[in-house]
């Protein structure tokens, strides 16, 4: 995409496959504490290929079966309706998320590659182990290896969090976000858009234990919908959003 500036930028486009509530979770700790979430479940699926106790939770529910269902915590305040649908409205460009999924799966690799290793010379004194590892061990004492040493293994395949990525604008007929950046995992695969818990939950956070309670949202934003953003919400919005740019002044003007 492109800026206000004429500045190119790059997004990746997430979309939300029917993301509805599904249930709101009160748990009482043993500290006398209560813990309260919102069960979100997105991503319609086959009654056949789904489970009897999960079609009975999605019948309760009043929803289709779904893929994937998560569990968001939230305030004693923030607890939404069962049933209730999600927009794409849920996210206001300009704020930060953080992208959730599972990374592509490399299969074995060397440690090189794993791990950025430097290997051994690639000239003069090494026989035929110029992408080896070298040394892994230690001497008697020890005598052994110890457990998380960096070698080769199977690369990939994990759970990866991209902080921090900025949403430079939403499509509310078509349930589009455009974050700016790269997130984690293969072309379709499913991931979990949050709000950034360490550029806006933490800053929040910080502020009220020092007893100042405005907000702390990101520049150009004016406020998050609360408790969500639901179709309704987005009804009264334009289609597009744009998110202003974050520039102060364009990169083809000269500088003074």
């Amino acid at each position: 995409m492109w800026d206000d500036h004429g500045a190119r930028l790059p997004v990746t486009v997430l979309q939300l496959e029917n993301c509805q509530v599904t249930a709101n979770v009160t748990t009482v700790r043993k500290d006398q504490s209560e813990y309260h979430a919102v069960q979100v479940a997105a991503s319609d699926r086959s009654a056949k290929n789904t489970t009897k106790q999960m079609l009975g939770h999605f019948k309760r529910a009043g929803v289709l079966p779904k893929r994937i269902v998560k569990e968001f915590a939230v305030t004693p305040d923030a607890h939404v309706p069962v049933g209730t649908t999600l927009s794409a409205a849920h996210f206001v460009p300009g704020q930060y998320v953080d992208v959730i999924a599972n990374s592509i799966g490399k299969g074995f690799q060397g440690a090189m590659k794993r791990w950025n290793f430097k290997g051994l010379r690639a000239s003069h004194g090494v026989s035929k182990s110029h992408r080896s590892a070298g040394s892994t061990g230690q001497h008697q004492d020890p005598g052994r290896i110890w457990p998380g040493k960096k070698m080769a293994g199977r690369m990939g395949g994990k759970r990866i969090t991209t902080q921090n990525l900025a949403v430079v604008r939403i499509d509310t007929a078509l349930d589009l976000i455009f974050v700016r950046g790269c997130v984690p995992g293969i072309d379709d695969a499913h991931v979990m858009i949050r709000d950034a818990k360490k550029r806006m939950v933490s800053l929040s956070r910080a502020h009220q234990a020092k007893g100042l309670y405005e907000k702390v949202l990101p520049k150009g934003v004016v406020d998050l919908p609360f408790p969500a953003g639901t179709q309704e919400l987005a009804q009264t919005l334009p289609p597009v959003v744009v998110a202003p740019s974050t520039r102060v002044q364009s990169p083809f003007t000269p500088r003074d």
